[in-house]
C-alpha cells in the first residue's frame, strides 16, 4: 500500500494556551528501523496532555510538535527490527507526545516497537484507547509503586473518575478489600467494580468512616482527585502502608513526618511518564487484563472529530468531561 506525504495533525509550535493548537497538514512520519508506522484510527485526550501542551509540565518540544499521547490504530508499515508487527494489525499506544517523542494526534503516528501493544480480538479499539491512560496508570500506581498484595486493604480516592474506577477493578480482582469515596450517585456503581465499602468524599467526618472502614489502616493509599488530605492519608495508613501520590501538581501539603517514619511507612511518587518501556508493558498486559475478566469499562463522553483538538483540550482543562474524550482523524 503506498503512503501519502502529508497528513493533518492537530499540533503546537511550543507551549502554550489551548488555542495555540492548530490543525492542518504536515509531513508523514518517517520510520526508523525499529518504528512502527500507524494509521490512527482513535486518539484520547488526557489531563497530562494539557500540562504538556501548557508547559506546566516542561518536556522537550520540536516544532512542529503534535500533541497527544494515546492512540489506537492499524500498522501501516513497519521497520525490519518491528518484529512481530504486520500491516493491518490493531495496535494501541500509550507514551507518546512526551520527552520529544511526537504525539499521537495525527492521521499516523511513528511508534517505538517496544512502546507498541497489539488490541485483543475481542476488544474494541475506541475501549482501548479511552482505557489505555486511566488503566495504565491505576495498574502501576497500585502494583509498581504501591506493591499491592492480595489480601491487603486499599484506600481509592476519586472511586468513580476514570483512573479511580479502574484502580477499584484492579484491586478488588486482585484479592485486596478496597474502601473508596465518590459521590452518593456513584456508589452503587463503585460497588459493582468491587469496592467493599464507599464512602462520601463530601461527608465532614470522612476520616472517621474511613478508619472504621479499616480499623488496621490501609496498606495502599491511592487518591486520583488531587484533593485528598496527606496528613489524614498518613494517619489512615497500615504499618509498612505505601501512600502513591499521583495528583496534587501544584499541592504544597503539610507532611506528618512523625506518623509516617513511626509505622514504617512511605510516601512514593508517580507520574506515568517517567515509566520505563518495561513497565508501560507490564501495565498494558494489566490494561488488556482488565478488559477481558472484569465489568469495568472506560466512560466515553464524547467523540470528535480531530479538527476540534482545540475545544476537546479547552473542555478537559476547564473540567467539563465527565469519562473520556476521544476524537477521530
Amino acid at each position: 500500500m503506498s503512503l501519502p506525504a502529508h497528513m493533518h495533525a492537530a499540533y503546537v509550535t511550543g507551549p502554550g494556551p489551548a488555542e495555540a493548537i492548530r490543525y492542518g497538514r504536515i509531513p508523514v512520519p518517517v520510520i526508523g528501523p525499529t518504528d512502527v508506522l500507524v494509521r490512527v484510527l482513535a486518539v484520547a485526550v488526557d489531563p497530562v496532555d494539557v500540562f504538556v501542551r501548557s508547559g506546566a509540565y516542561p518536556t522537550p518540544m520540536p516544532s512542529p510538535f503534535v500533541i497527544g499521547r494515546d492512540l489506537a490504530g492499524e500498522v501501516a508499515a513497519a521497520g525490519p527490527g518491528a518484529v512481530g508487527f504486520t500491516p493491518g494489525q490493531q495496535v494501541w499506544c500509550n507514551s507518546l507526545g512526551h520527552a520529544g517523542r511526537q504525539g499521537s494526534f495525527a492521521e499516523y503516528a511513528a511508534v517505538a516497537a517496544d512502546r507498541l501493544y497489539p488490541i485483543p480480538p475481542e476488544a474494541d479499539p475506541v475501549d482501548m484507547v479511552a482505557a489505555a491512560h486511566p488503566a495504565a496508570t491505576a495498574w502501576l500506581a497500585l502494583f509498581r509503586h504501591g506493591r499491592l498484595r492480595a489480601g491487603e486493604s486499599v484506600y481509592v480516592g476519586g472511586g468513580a473518575g476514570n483512573v479511580g474506577s479502574a484502580a477499584v477493578a484492579l484491586a478488588a480482582a486482585a484479592g485486596a478489600r478496597v474502601v473508596a469515596t465518590a459521590r452518593p450517585d456513584d456508589f452503587a456503581a463503585v460497588r459493582a467494580l468491587g469496592a467493599a465499602e464507599v464512602l462520601d468524599y463530601n461527608d465532614p467526618d470522612l476520616a472517621d468512616g474511613l478508619r472504621a472502614a479499616a480499623p488496621g489502616g490501609y496498606h495502599v493509599h491511592v487518591d486520583t482527585s488531587g484533593h485528598g488530605d496527606l496528613a489524614t492519608g498518613v494517619d489512615l495508613l497500615a504499618h509498612g502502608g505505601r501512600l502513591v501520590a499521583m495528583a496534587g501538581l501544584h499541592a504544597t501539603p503539610v507532611l506528618p513526618l512523625g506518623r509516617l517514619y513511626t509505622r514504617d511507612a512511605a510516601i512514593v511518587g508517580f507520574a506515568i511518564s517517567n515509566a520505563s518501556t518495561a513497565d508501560l508493558a507490564a501495565a498494558a498486559d494489566g490494561v488488556a487484563h482488565l478488559l477481558r475478566t472484569t465489568r469495568w469499562r472506560p466512560r466515553v463522553a464524547d467523540r470528535l472529530p480531530l479538527s476540534h483538538a482545540v475545544q476537546a483540550h479547552r473542555r478537559v482543562e476547564e473540567g467539563r468531561v465527565d469519562g473520556r474524550l476521544v476524537l477521530h482523524p
